[in-house]
Order: structure tokens, then sequence, then C-alpha cells
């Protein structure tokens, strides 16, 4: 656990090796601890990542009080501040991707470069299909693994549906470290006034958005938005992709992740890669 002050303590988790470049860290979706980031960690092998359970989520603290997108980036970058790093390159997906994008806003010089996926410019977007929305007020899914492979075919479409030990092991991981009630509800409220489109254009970081043309959660239309917006960006579509894509696809979707933030930097140094082992670990 790391003090972020104000009463907060975050649930992170460091992996790999150190770069050159800065390290890649990641934003989850709504409800979802950084087990979730496990099939995403194994794909990029050594590359160093750091995730955080948000507020309210897994092993995190619960705020006392509903905080604002804002407020969320700003814990963020109090994070970084306690890890003793300076500049960051940022992926988030989904819920993770509003946070990565006003991170990106209201703190340019820690974020490099940004790597949006399944994800929207908030409150002016197109939605999702409205029965797979009024699933997602709740956060059932994360309670119950019976529940969660009943919904989940419908929820995330795609892969899902047709791969049992994918469903099964999405319902494990989702298991492992619950989101509370108030957390769920917290993240919710955090977006309800939330929107990026006034100010996507003067994002100054290069940045990659990927979107699932299968996704029924946030249609690919608000990925086509975004980096129609946002000055530095492109647009990747993954043919078949659910809402889960960077999960259930991480094998073909993260070379385009590492390839986008430089993969140069991974073999700066053949040797030492040589003797260094891959590091995963909590901090608690």
């Amino acid at each position: 656990m790391v003090d972020v002050g104000r009463r907060l303590r975050l649930r992170v988790s460091a992996a790999g090796r150190p770069l050159e470049g800065p390290p890649l860290l990641l934003c989850n979706g709504l409800g979802a601890s950084l087990e979730l980031w496990q099939p995403v960690r194994d794909a990029l092998g050594s590359w160093p990542t750091v995730a955080f359970d948000a507020p309210g989520v897994g092993g995190s603290d619960v705020p006392r009080y509903p905080p604002t997108m804002r407020g969320i980036a700003g814990t963020v970058a109090g994070l970084l501040d306690r890890l003793g790093l300076e500049r960051v390159d940022v992926l988030g997906v989904s819920w993770g991707g509003a946070l990565a994008q006003e991170l990106a806003r209201r703190h340019p010089d820690r974020v490099r470069r940004l790597v949006l996926a399944a994800t929207s410019p908030g409150l002016i977007a197109v939605p999702g299909d409205p029965r797979v929305l009024l699933r997602m007020a709740t956060p059932l899914r994360y309670w119950s693994r019976p529940y969660f492979e009943r919904v989940a075919p419908v929820l995330y479409g795609g892969e899902i549906r047709q791969d049992p030990a994918l469903l099964q092991g999405q319902g494990w991981h989702r298991s492992l470290h619950q989101v509370t009630a108030r957390g769920y509800l917290w993240q919710l409220l955090a977006l309800r006034r939330w929107t990026s489109l006034p100010w996507l254009h003067r994002l100054p970081q290069e940045t990659l958005v990927l979107a699932g043309d299968r996704d029924p959660i946030v249609p690919l239309v608000n990925a086509k938005l975004l980096a129609a917006r946002i000055p530095r960006a492109d647009l990747h579509v993954v043919p078949g992709g659910s809402h889960l894509f960077l999960a259930t696809r991480a094998d073909e979707v993260v070379p385009l992740i590492t390839a986008f933030l430089g993969a140069d930097a991974a073999a700066a140094d053949p040797s030492r890669a040589a003797s260094c082992s891959t590091r995963r670990s909590t901090m608690h």
C-alpha cells in the first residue's frame, strides 16, 4: 500500500525491469482490480509497468466523499510522486481511459505517450447498448462469479462468448479483490459530468487509440472521435474485438503498444536484458 495523502492509500503493483524510457502506467476499467492486467503484463514480458487499484477498488482505500475525475488524476499524480516517477507512458482502458485523458490534460509534463483502449470522451459520447449499460450500473459481476459468467457474453461480446476457459479465468481474477459498493458508485459519479471533447484538441501527447469493432459497451465511433480530435493520434481497430480485446487478444495488441511506445528501448541493452529477470511484486 502506498500512502498518497488525505488518509488515502492505494494498492500498487510494479512489474518488469528498468528501461531507458519511462514505465507504463496502467489505468484500469470500472470496478476492476490490478489482477485483470495479468494477460497484458504477460504479453509485455519484462516491459516495466505500474498498476494500481483505483480509490474504492480492490485493496485501495475508499474515499469518504465521491471524488471528481480531476481529483482522481491528482491522486494518481501524487502516487507518481511517492514512487519517484517523474514521467510515465499511460495506458487507460474503458473508465481508465477517461482517467488517462484527464491525467494527460492536468499533468502534461508527467505523461509522455498515451494509449487509449475501449474508451470514450465521456458525457458527450455515443452510448453503448442500453441493456448492457443497465447491467453495468451494479458491481454484481465482480461479486458473483456465476452471475459474471451468465452476463459476460452479452455484456462484453466478442471472443469471450466462444471461450469457456477465458470466461472462467476472467471470473476468477475478478473475484480476487472486489470493488466495494461505495467505491463503485464513486467511480460512476466521477463520470457524471466529465467530458474531454472541449479540450482533446489541446492534448500534446502522441496517442494511440485502440478499439474493437464489436464492443457493445463503447461503440467504435467513440474511438474515431478521439482519434479525430487529438492532434497527434493514430487509430487502430481490432477486427471482431470485444470490450475486453486488450485481455482476450493481448498477444496481438500488445506488440502494437510496445512499437508505439518505442520497442528500441526494450532492446537498448541486450546484455542487461540477459542478466535481469522479470520482477513482479505488490507494494503493501
